[in-house]
């Protein structure tokens, strides 16, 4: 007998072993933490690609004038990351809180 249009979550059958009323599958399980991957890559792009500049130009400053201090490598560094993060974190922000209004949240709400 087909469940009745009028069924709400809850007044569905138990289908799951685990004693759930989800009707959350593999795939739809797959794609959010597809999505969720690359709102990672997404948000972490900005202070990685600062991080390698930063490491490369460091690094060919002291190749070229045989300076070898350890804090002229981590200094400048974590000084370019943190200007990158307190000016791209409005962007992250953004993306997150869009990425949890529209997919997390339906989903746990059941919509």
């Amino acid at each position: 007998m087909p469940p009745s249009p009028f069924a709400t979550r809850w007044s569905r059958p138990i289908r799951k072993s685990c004693g759930c009323r989800c009707d959350m599958d593999e795939n739809l399980i797959f794609d959010l933490v597809r999505q969720a991957l690359w709102i990672a890559v997404r948000m972490s792009a900005p202070l990685l690609a600062v991080a390698l500049i930063a490491g490369v130009a460091i690094g060919l400053f002291q190749a070229l004038t045989s300076v070898q201090e350890m804090t002229l490598t981590f200094v400048p560094k974590v000084g370019l990351m943190l200007a990158v993060f307190w000016v791209s974190m409005s962007f992250m922000t953004a993306i997150l809180s869009g990425f949890f209004t529209e997919a997390v949240i339906p989903l746990i709400a059941g919509n």
